[in-house]
């Protein structure tokens, strides 16, 4: 249950400019680093700031719900979430910089299957990359082996997440009694666009799945008191029921603040974030700045119950080309 969760205890934040915090910090640590390798490529007019490194953050995120969304077979509401909040939670203490973002944002995507225990094979997986050739869907498939493990460590091995979806069905099925026009579409669409906010770092999952609901059902009427204080029983409670008010409109409000990426913006810090991993894979692999996953160290670190997920799922190797 959420409320004896990882997810609520280590990655449930108070206010936004925690979150920004611990990005800016991640930001910091890259460019100390950098510095301190004292590669010539490496310097402070190709690094990215913490507004530029959002850009192409917010660019890749909605890569990788478009993957998700078209991959073949259907993944469930679900894995989508569970992959979202992944690429959220490493780059909360990682920078893009370090770690890029297109092969990172497969990985969540990868793990997720497994973890949420949608069953396709490694084969199944990379054949989603249309625009890749064979040898290219087996290149990619190894570099995302390569940085599972790392992802599974920098979520400090909490896997599970908890996702509105489940409580907003129970919602939507009590809901269609009172008013039958509210449609789970427009739900959906509402926790489409808190999946690309910050909204699953701040509030727990039925908070953002009747957020979602009283939302879509304002579109169709105007009895959102009545449902809050007779159905959930908060007519006596105003406390409870002004902070419901404050907590709806705080996320209201963050889903507004957020905006597309601009394409010529995303150019512009591609190109430098192309620069910066360029740089860093001219390294060695003993080199001590770029950081080099050996499969069987990070397997050692796993705990027991997680060990298996690396076996769940097909491996790709040449002969099965």
């Amino acid at each position: 249950m959420f409320h004896n969760s990882s997810q609520r205890r280590y990655w449930t934040f108070n206010r936004e400019d925690e979150l920004e915090k611990k990005r800016y910090n991640a930001n910091q640590k890259f460019r100390m680093k950098a510095k301190e390798s004292g590669k010539p490529g490496l310097s402070e007019s190709v690094f990215l700031e913490r507004h530029e490194e959002d850009v192409l953050f917010r660019h890749y995120e909605r890569r990788l719900l478009d993957f998700c969304n078209a991959f073949k077979p259907a993944m469930p509401k679900s894995v989508v979430g569970t992959a979202a909040m992944y690429f959220r939670r490493f780059y909360l203490n990682n920078s893009i910089m370090e770690y890029h973002p297109r092969i990172i944002m497969l990985t969540c995507a990868y793990l997720s299957c497994k973890v949420d225990e949608f069953n396709v094979s490694s084969l199944q997986f990379v054949g989603n990359l249309l625009q890749e050739t064979p040898a290219g869907q087996e290149r990619v498939l190894e570099q995302i082996l390569e940085y599972e493990l790392l992802l599974i460590q920098q979520l400090n091995f909490h896997l599970v997440v908890h996702n509105p979806y489940r409580p907003m069905e129970g919602l939507l099925i009590d809901l269609k009694v009172r008013e039958p026009r509210v449609s789970e579409e427009s739900a959906d669409d509402f926790l489409t666009q808190a999946a690309m906010t910050d909204a699953g770092l701040l509030f727990s999952p039925s908070q953002i799945a009747l957020t979602a609901i009283l939302t879509a059902m304002t579109l169709f009427s105007s009895s959102v008191f009545s449902y809050l204080t007779e159905c959930l029983g908060l007519r006596e409670d105003k406390e409870t029921l002004s902070k419901m008010y404050d907590l709806m409109r705080r996320m209201k409000t963050l889903l507004k603040k957020y905006e597309l990426p601009k394409p010529e913006e995303v150019n512009v810090y591609k190109q430098r974030l192309e620069r910066i991993h360029a740089e860093l894979n001219t390294s060695s692999k003993k080199d001590p700045f770029r950081v080099n996953m050996h499969r069987t160290g990070y397997r050692a670190l796993l705990p027991l119950r997680y060990r298996s997920l690396l076996h769940t799922q097909t491996q790709f190797t040449p002969t099965q080309a």
